[in-house]
């Protein structure tokens, strides 16, 4: 056997799950997409643009969705980085494992059951019930953009701290002593020293963040109640109450289509600072 040959194999079955699980779906719905709607739902072939000429009717959507998922995104970084570095820096070891634990616990949980327990939180019985003790009345909190904004940074902030905790995990803790050593202040540490490394951490954070967010059904649903819509919610609607497949299919191929190209700008823009990083450790 060569070993073009081994390699052939060894590929195969990666290979066939990303053709099958990926690609497949993907060309269907792209083809759905240039159809039209069926009268009694589903979709009728044809070879037409007219699915992706309606999109601005479900441009509310489209705006939420970008909005709200990179304001999610850079909030949980905001969050999340703090509480990374506390745990990988300043934790004693014998700690670390118990509060690690304790950061992954929510995920034992449904996130049905969270995003009830945040209904009720700021619902009216809830932290606006609170707010009326102090005099602050006519609070609105739920069926906001703000409750979304909450259930999106309690839902995905573990996913933000891990990936940060680990670069800043591996970081070597002599560096920082020998920044200290040489007269350099905590703060000029942190910038040269320890956010330049842990970028690797931040950009795996953010990109399992945002990505997932793009896609987010269930907190707009909750907390949003009907009142902030995400592109999933649009899908929902179309695909399974409208019935509209063509339409859904060009909202769904529009939102694959802005997600490879925000990822796409991401990507490039940390490896300019992946570069400039080492540019920076050479010096």
């Amino acid at each position: 056997m060569t070993k073009r040959t081994r390699n052939w194999l060894l590929l195969a079955p990666a290979g066939t799950w990303f053709l099958v699980m990926l690609i497949i779906p993907l060309s269907v719905v792209l083809i759905f997409s240039f159809g039209e709607r069926a009268p009694a739902g589903g979709v009728v072939p044809a070879f037409t643009f007219e699915q992706y000429a309606n999109l601005p009717a479900r441009w509310a959507a489209f705006k939420n969705t970008m909005t709200l998922a990179p304001i999610g995104t850079l909030s949980a970084l905001l969050i999340a980085y703090p509480l990374a570095y506390f745990l990988a820096v300043k934790v004693d070891p014998k700690w670390r494992t118990i509060l690690l634990v304790l950061v992954i616990v929510p995920f034992w949980t449904s996130i049905l059951i969270r995003s009830y327990a945040w209904i009720f939180l700021l619902g009216g019985r809830g932290i606006p019930a609170l707010l009326g003790w102090f005099g602050i009345e006519g609070v609105r909190l739920i069926n906001t953009p703000f409750a979304v904004l909450i259930g999106i940074i309690y839902g995905y902030l573990p996913l933000m701290v891990f990936p940060i905790f680990v670069s800043l995990d591996k970081l070597d803790k002599r560096l920082l002593e020998a920044s200290s050593d040489l007269g350099a202040k905590p703060w000029r540490t942190f910038l040269q020293i320890t956010l330049p490394l842990s970028i690797p951490g931040i950009a795996t954070g953010c990109m399992l963040v945002f990505i997932l967010l793009m896609g987010e059904y269930l907190i707009p649903a909750m907390l949003g109640g009907g009142k902030v819509f995400f592109v999933g919610n649009a899908l929902v609607d179309l695909f399974l109450q409208s019935r509209n497949w063509a339409y859904g299919s060009a909202v769904a191929v529009t939102l694959v289509f802005v997600m490879l190209i925000t990822v796409t700008i991401y990507m490039r823009l940390i490896n300019r600072l992946g570069a400039n990083r080492d540019d920076v450790s050479i010096m």
